[in-house]
């Protein structure tokens, strides 16, 4: 059930193939263990294990290091002032392709179990701070009797200290750095300022370095969380700059020494670089509104210099945006939650209705109430991962040539056809960030109130309707696809008239039964406030042109209340729609990921054109079938716990899964493949959209487009 893979197209036809690993018999999980992902075999699960295990798999993709290269729980003899004592070392790092004996270890990792993170931001530890424990590794890298054993790292996954052991004909000295090297020996930008050394981020590594610089900032440094916060997304927007400068052939900036960080001399360096480099940065996005005139790197010298250390090894620009997205969104999610009935989708949800409505690189998509980009990013990945379809390379990292290729596509498409709007100004600021960081190129983001457009005070309201009218009043419209998480709740009711007005001839009304048919009659009189989810209905629909696309999440009550209010809203989506699908999604869906106790549903609906209206009027209603889906499942329990599969007996259900990263060896780029075991995830949501596909396959709806039988990019 394991095996490791080396493909390199460049080798000669007659080098033999590497030997493959020998097949693990993992076919179930007990309680309490986890599979360790050097051996694919069963390792007892500790808190300190799990950091370990999240370690290993940052050295094979970030740092190229090959499992064969590591040990874990090597014994080696250690010199105490009690004489020699034996120690062994969490993760031995041996020079690649060697015996593991301690004439050929490298490196050494002392892992400890990560802290508990409550509520508070955890405050990051200084390396005078950790004595002790450095100390310790220092022992582990021994003296001069071992000159090749040269770099130390300690880690609970919050703090990170490495350290380089510099051997003189006096002894040993020992010396805090910023970062070490790649498995070949080259510093990523720690010494060299060179894009080739920049190194792709591992998703779970990327979010803790954007938590360590946001935490840094606001627990360390005292500033408050949305200033902190701020402060780190003008950095990682200027790192995103740098990049692209470099591309285009201009020097390096973002760029901090592996010695920099750690005196005065080296922290003025990179305050000069930098500082010049966010002037560059605000000049080129004057207009764009995401940039004030005020705006300022705020940062003491020591924060400024901590952030540049630990963003400047990343190639943003290579790293897979599905990572770079869910760094992002779990970062500026914690920060910019609102009280206006903002609750932010969870990833599956978002991931389940991409999946159903499945964009196209020429159709436009619209969220009307963006939040933090969750939709917009989505389907950045979506049409990334078509991309990489078509050439054959899915699940494989992508090379500098092809992530060139689909990122020029992705800043195409944001331009001309992703959309965002948000009432929150924050909001929208963030979204574009967030989109920068994807598709280098702000996109499309208005600041407006989606209820009151086309009217409105906000600054996006004009853009807005040049670029993404309604599909009403004698306009076509131009959104192909809409996908919306709108404010739910009768607590944030609408109760101005000018929006109402809109919404009159529509959802805005009052409606009863005639109570001696029991039909549903619209009441003369009209309704003084609405909950905005129900105006989101209608101005969603209308939003899409006919034949467009829409999802929606919907409180369960709309769409399964008996009361006349709600039927009239359901009487009304049926009057301008065929029904896609319908899912409804457990509590525990938003408990999590947005703290909110409430039971939803997502709706998934095709705007009838006129033909197809008038001959219903005609003709009578059309029958036909409509996907329905309850998800029990969807990952996790109600405190975040991820949650497995089980065989009957209890056992943990194993799957087999592959991962591939690119390490140099021998002065050839190979692309290695790791196939390991890991538990099942209890998700119905995967299982649920490729259900879907089935079933559109089977009853196609009336009027249906070729791309409504077309299997969602899973």
């Amino acid at each position: 059930m394991s095996s490791t893979d080396m493909v390199d197209p460049t080798t000669p036809d007659n080098e033999p193939e590497p030997s493959t690993e020998d097949e693990a018999q993992v076919r179930h999980l007990d309680e309490g263990y986890l599979v360790d992902f050097l051996t694919d075999k069963p390792i007892k699960d500790t808190p300190k294990e799990q950091v370990r295990q999240r370690i290993v798999r940052v050295l094979f993709h970030e740092y190229q290091i090959a499992p064969e290269d590591m040990a874990l729980d090597f014994a080696i003899q250690v010199e105490t002032e009690k004489g020699k004592r034996r120690k062994k070392i969490d993760i031995a790092i041996f020079a690649p392709g060697s015996e593991h004996k301690a004439d050929n270890l490298r490196r050494v990792v002392v892992t400890n179990r990560e802290p508990n993170r409550g509520k508070n931001v955890v405050k990051l530890r200084t390396y005078d701070q950790m004595k002790s424990e450095m100390a310790h590794v220092q022992d582990l890298l021994g003296a001069e009797d071992f000159p090749e054993r040269t770099w130390g790292l300690w880690t609970d996954n919050v703090d990170f200290f490495f350290i380089e052991k510099e051997t003189t004909r006096w002894g040993a000295d020992f010396h805090e750095r910023s970062d070490w090297p790649m498995s070949d020996g080259t510093v990523g930008s720690g010494q060299v300022v060179s894009a080739q050394q920049l190194r792709r981020a591992e998703p779970e590594m990327l979010k803790v370095t954007f938590r360590r610089c946001h935490n840094y900032v606001h627990g360390n440094e005292g500033m408050p969380k949305d200033v902190a916060f701020w402060q780190f997304l003008f950095l990682l927007f200027a790192k995103m700059y740098d990049e692209r400068a470099v591309r285009k052939g201009n020097p390096r900036r973002f760029y901090a020494s592996m010695t920099e960080p750690y005196d005065d001399k080296g922290r003025a360096a990179i305050r000069e670089r930098i500082t010049d480099l966010f002037e560059d940065v605000k000049k080129q996005y004057v207009n764009s509104g995401l940039f004030k005139a005020n705006d300022e790197i705020a940062l003491t010298d020591r924060a400024l210099a901590f952030i540049v250390s630990e963003l400047a090894p990343y190639d943003l620009g290579l790293t897979d945006i599905d990572a770079k997205g869910l760094a992002y969104q779990e970062l500026v999610g914690t920060n910019l939650r609102g009280d206006r009935g903002q609750y932010f989708t969870p990833r599956g949800a978002v991931k389940l209705m991409i999946d159903i409505l499945d964009p196209q690189e020429d159709e436009t998509v619209l969220d009307p109430t963006c939040g933090t980009g969750g939709f917009l990013h989505a389907t950045l990945t979506h049409l990334h991962h078509k991309m990489q379809e078509e050439d054959g390379t899915r699940g494989l990292p992508n090379s500098p040539e092809q992530a060139e290729r689909y990122r020029d596509r992705l800043r195409r498409y944001s331009d001309e056809h992703l959309f965002g709007a948000d009432f929150d100004p924050f909001l929208v600021r963030a979204t574009a960030m967030n989109i920068m960081t994807l598709a280098d190129t702000p996109g499309n983001v208005f600041h407006m109130d989606s209820l009151a457009f086309p009217k409105g005070h906000l600054s996006g309201v004009a853009e807005a309707n040049k670029r993404i009218p309604l599909a009403r009043d004698g306009r076509s419209g131009v959104v192909d696809v809409l996908l919306t998480n709108p404010p739910f709740g009768a607590d944030i009711p609408i109760n101005d008239e000018s929006v109402l007005g809109e919404f009159r001839e529509g959802v805005a009304r009052l409606w009863s039964r005639d109570k001696k048919t029991g039909d549903l009659v619209i009441s003369p009189n009209v309704p003084g406030s609405m909950a905005p989810e129900q105006l989101f209905v209608q101005r969603a629909i209308e939003w899409v042109k006919p034949g467009g696309r829409v999802g929606i999440v919907l409180p369960n009550g709309i769409l399964s209340n008996p009361g006349p209010a709600d039927e009239g809203i359901r009487r009304y989506i049926l009057q301008e729609c065929w029904v896609l699908a319908s899912v409804e999604l457990p509590v525990e869906t938003f408990i999590v990921d947005a703290n909110v106790n409430i039971l939803t549903t997502l709706l998934f609906l095709k705007r009838k054109t006129l033909d197809e209206k008038i001959n219903e009027n005609l003709n009578g209603p059309i029958s036909y079938p409509v996907f329905m889906a309850v998800a029990e499942k969807v990952g996790f329990d109600r405190r975040g716990n991820e949650l497995y599969k089980r065989a009957a007996n209890g056992d943990l259900i194993i799957e087999t899964y592959e991962e591939t990263e690119y390490l140099s060896i021998g002065g050839h780029r190979r692309a290695r493949k790791v196939r390991r075991s890991r538990p099942v995830i209890n998700n119905d949501l995967p299982l649920i959209a490729q259900k879907y596909w089935e079933f559109r396959e089977k009853y196609p709806m009336p009027g249906q487009d070729p791309r409504e039988t077309r299997g969602a990019d899973a």
